[in-house]
């Protein structure tokens, strides 16, 4: 029996490469498919009550544009004097970008007033639907920018 892979006369392949190459690729396949679920997982936005809509106004904290999602942190001061950070999600730079929003529109200590979707679960942070500077220039990570 040679050792190389070879067509046999019934139109199959057989030989110990063969039955190595078939092994390798099921292991892939394998490994692959227990990595994809943490993928979209990753995506998953049910973390987020989309039929309540949260709004507060506050001053920047940070402005994080890390893919693959953004962060715009915001310090609320609530009427007892206590400063509660609020987090609001987005998409990457690249696709704030081309709505028009950069890091330097929001430097940390500008006010601001933010809307978006909250956590399930009471946490304070949201999905950014809308942002309004104290100039009135809004900030829509959903919209194309000017």
């Amino acid at each position: 029996m040679s050792a190389r892979c070879s067509d046999s006369p019934f139109g199959t392949r057989s030989g110990p490469l063969c039955s190595r190459n078939k092994i390798a690729a099921v292991t892939l396949v394998g490994a692959l498919s227990f990595a994809a679920p943490p993928v979209f997982a990753h995506h998953s936005a049910s973390q987020f009550d989309n039929s309540k809509v949260v709004t507060v106004k506050g001053v920047v904290k940070e402005f994080q544009d890390s893919n693959p999602h953004s962060w715009l942190l915001v310090d609320v001061v609530d009427a007892h004097g206590h400063v509660t950070i609020w987090s609001f999600e987005a998409e990457g730079p690249e696709v704030l970008l081309r709505a028009g929003i950069r890091r330097s529109d929001l430097p940390p200590g500008t006010p601001v007033t933010i809307s978006g979707h909250p956590m399930r679960d009471g946490r304070t942070a949201a999905t950014w639907l809308k942002a309004v500077r104290a100039d009135g220039k809004v900030f829509d990570p959903e919209q194309r920018g000017d």
